[in-house]
């Protein structure tokens, strides 16, 4: 499997870490952006706003690697894969890009959760007499 590659077949809890990494991946990218963008205009303006963006985008960063950590246990990610979403997070767009993995991702694991539920359904059902 390729760090690209969708696994399947993914546990519930694992949907829900990965459903947590992706909806914090976002503003994460939006608020170290915003962070680049206040220490250009401290520099060449008066405006400096860097102290309580460098604070929020700290939380958030630090929301994403705990929530990276929690789903690269759960999920059971590769090496390659686990570091190809924390490298995302230091990029100043990655954010976006492993919303979009992490997306894809969480989505082929609720498809395969569905489609075990109703399989086992059809099992029940074809048991009963």
């Amino acid at each position: 499997m390729s760090i690209l590659e969708t696994p399947t077949g993914l546990a519930p809890k694992s949907v829900s870490a990965l459903r947590r990494l992706r909806l914090v991946s976002t503003p994460e990218a939006i608020s170290f952006l915003l962070l680049l963008g206040c220490s250009v205009l401290k520099r060449t303006t008066d405006f400096d706003a860097v102290p309580v963006m460098g604070m929020v985008h700290g939380v958030l960063f630090i929301m994403y690697v705990l929530f990276w950590a929690d789903a690269w246990n759960r999920v059971r990610w590769p090496f390659g894969r686990a570091a190809l979403i924390f490298v995302l997070a230091v990029l100043p767009t990655g954010g976006f890009f492993a919303d979009k993995v992490l997306r894809r991702e969480e989505e082929a694991g609720v498809i395969a959760a569905r489609a075990r539920k109703e399989q086992d359904s059809r099992r029940v059902d074809a048991e009963k007499p």
